[in-house]
């Protein structure tokens, strides 16, 4: 997946300003600011920057669409529309083109900077005008044509039409890019193969300087979509101790974002009260979800994998340690007086003798 220079903030409503590196010149560096809507309906600004809304065409493929939607087979052709609206008071030049769709960060649905290359659906469309001009309180319908080449793999695209708005800001020394676009999510017909991996599976665990006392498990992986469409995934997360005791399960974990062919999405999970067993085996369950052109999701078969870690009670084993070794050391020291009360016993017992045989020896005349 191809992912933006630029940071931003994709909202589904209104656009966000973001800041992008843009070209430095001899004096000055110029900053380009991104800000993209894609909208899941009508895209209509809350800056008051920006004065224009866009929202799909009433056509033969209905007149009250969220977004564009198509299922097209290899080397076809759709020809669709969007309708821009000035809503301010001053005519409004506006550019027009087509972007392939990325997940950020944040989980959100973004679509690449215009100067960045697009593969698929923004290389796939075209629109009927490279810009529009629109007078104040009217409308334009711009006319798109999608056309999929024939060798194009089976399975989803995201892409959007995006109509921008460039100005120079010159007391802040740099250009704002305002963005407002429409998602077009593409199912090119074939055999589809939902598939997500867990990759990069571990477990860790941190417990409390108190002995017997539990701690916490920290399971960190990466789901990456290795199919041709587009899913979703409900995650649960357990770790076990030898023979499967001690089971401690993970809390609520939200459901990943819908990741596109190819995409990954790291996830880290927090598992309370584990017991410090020495080992631990942690299980990560995905439960994929895909979603059909008429927009019912169906759950698909789970994906499961383990890894194992360790969980060694430190505090407990060094409680242990000077157990032992005090015990240790009172047996040797016991030892010790024993010896020497014997050695004492022993000495006068000699002495006894001795003094006895001095005793009975007769003087020699």
């Amino acid at each position: 997946m191809h992912a933006p220079v630029t940071r931003r903030n994709t909202t589904t409503a209104a656009p966000v300003r973001t800041a992008a590196p843009a070209v430095l010149t001899a004096l000055t560096a110029l900053i380009a600011l991104i800000a993209v809507a894609l909208s899941a309906g009508p895209a209509a600004a809350q800056d008051n920057d920006v004065t224009w809304t866009v929202r799909t065409a009433p056509n033969s493929f209905g007149a009250d669409r969220s977004s564009f939607s198509h299922t097209v087979n290899p080397g076809g052709v759709v020809e669709d529309a969007l309708v821009v609206a000035n809503r301010g008071k001053a005519p409004l030049s506006l550019a027009v083109y087509a972007a392939d769709g990325f997940t950020t960060g944040t989980g959100q649905l973004d679509l690449l900077p215009s100067g960045k290359k697009s593969v698929a659906v923004g290389a796939w469309t075209r629109a009927g005008r490279e810009s529009v001009t629109i007078r104040p309180g009217r409308t334009v319908t711009v006319p798109f044509t999608l056309t999929v080449p024939g060798n194009a793999t089976p399975g989803d695209y995201v892409g959007g039409v995006v109509t921008s708005l460039r100005q120079s800001d010159e007391a802040e020394g740099i250009n704002v890019d305002r963005r407002l676009g429409i998602r077009v999510k593409l199912r090119v017909s074939g055999a589809l193969a939902p598939k997500l991996a867990v990759e990069d599976l571990h477990v860790g665990y941190s417990g409390p300087a108190v002995p017997f006392a539990k701690g916490d498990a920290t399971v960190t992986y990466t789901i990456h979509n290795t199919g041709n469409t587009a899913l979703t995934a409900r995650q649960t997360a357990s770790v076990v101790g030898p023979f499967g005791l001690f089971r401690a399960e993970a809390g609520d974990i939200d459901p990943s974002p819908e990741l596109l062919p190819g995409e990954r999405w790291k996830v880290t999970v927090p598992v309370r009260g584990v017991v410090p067993a020495v080992t631990l085996t942690a299980t990560v369950t995905l439960t994929p979800a895909i979603t059909d052109a008429a927009g019912s999701t169906t759950p698909l078969k789970p994906v499961e994998a383990t890894a194992r870690g360790w969980a060694v009670p430190w505090a407990l084993l060094l409680s242990l340690a000077i157990l032992a070794a005090a015990v240790t050391a009172a047996v040797l020291l016991r030892r010790r007086g024993r010896l020497r009360r014997a050695e004492r016993e022993d000495a006068l017992v000699r002495d006894a003798v001795e003094q006895a045989l001095r005793d009975q020896e007769t003087p020699v005349r």
